[in-house]
């Protein structure tokens, strides 16, 4: 993911260089670090096994200057090609922002090839990604041997997808620079399409929204709309509106219970007046529904008495 400092007007790209084992990988960035200039690269840091074959990874910050005033850094890494580090190179791809495959040119390479493909798009849905989320440019290393595949055959067979691609000699300097350059502009047109817009946007601090006090909700909801008496133009003023003489007068109602210190604005519609009273019609239709069952039982024994006494009288 690019990362972009705004406060050091920095942005720092990864750049991961995939393949097969020999491939060329680790020959494109130990050019790319002979050729830069010193104020613009850092160290190579290389691992390697007594074969000459990249261990785990190669990594070298490269500069390449400033954009509309933000100087831009990538961070080169190259993965082990064998396959039996499938896991050392997800974690290499941890993060990645532009890839560049590097593809053997020869022909007994074919089935190296497309086996590193698969690899690759197996380790980005790892990941979460697929080759449609990322800037991918196909190098054709290895130009120069004579058992070079055409340009034509090697796109039909390892571009199904039809990235950028470009032809190179590592070995020799040619490609290497147009690669990497090329996958640089596709990486920080796609910061220009959205990370650098999406990130200035999170950088910005949104307004705190104020909350509105229990009291003040509860007074807002539960006050009725009062009218204002209009003034009459002759300036003088208008005494206030009586209530008809048959209107009868309001009912006091009984003075809600007291609120619950301090709740939050959330709660506010659960400690309201409205719902406290409604609350309280609740319990008085409970208490009207057991004094209604107490006069029914106290009124059938009653008449179960008159009827005993109307039995015993007569016979």
């Amino acid at each position: 993911m690019v990362q972009i400092n705004f406060a050091q007007k920095e942005i720092q790209c990864k750049i991961v260089y995939y393949g097969p084992g020999m491939s060329g990988k680790t020959t494109n960035l130990e050019l790319i670090h002979a050729k830069a200039p010193d104020g613009h690269r850092g160290e190579l840091t290389s691992i390697a096994t007594t074969g000459e074959r990249t261990l785990y990874f190669d990594y070298m910050p490269l500069d390449l200057g400033q954009i509309a005033g933000i100087s831009t850094k990538f961070q080169l890494y190259t993965v082990p090609g064998q396959i039996y580090y499938k896991s050392t190179r997800r974690l290499v791809l941890q993060g990645v922002d532009g890839i560049v495959f590097v593809a053997d040119s020869s022909a007994d390479k074919m089935r190296e090839n497309k086996e590193s493909l698969a690899d690759l798009e197996d380790n980005l849905k790892e990941i979460g990604k697929t080759v449609k989320d990322l800037p991918i440019v196909i190098q054709y290393n290895k130009r120069d041997l004579p058992d070079a595949m055409p340009i034509e055959e090697l796109q039909r067979e390892l571009n199904p997808h039809g990235f950028p691609m470009t032809e190179a000699t590592a070995t020799l300097g040619d490609g290497v620079f147009p690669t990497l350059k090329h996958l640089a502009s596709l990486v920080l047109e796609s910061v220009n399409k959205g990370g650098l817009a999406t990130a200035r946007a999170r950088t910005k601090r949104r307004p705190a929204r104020a909350r509105q006090p229990v009291a003040a909700a509860a007074a807002a909801t539960e006050a009725p709309a009062t009218a204002v008496p209009a003034t009459p133009s002759g300036g003088g003023e208008s005494p206030p509106a009586q209530p008809p003489a048959d209107t009868p007068p309001p009912a006091k109602s009984a003075a809600p219970p007291a609120a619950a210190p301090a709740a939050e604005a959330g709660d506010t519609a659960r400690h309201s007046p409205r719902a406290l009273e409604d609350r309280v019609v609740t319990v008085k239709d409970l208490n009207a529904g057991q004094h209604n069952k107490l006069l029914m039982v106290v009124g059938l024994g009653a008449l179960i008495a008159a009827l005993g006494y109307f039995v015993a009288t007569q016979f």
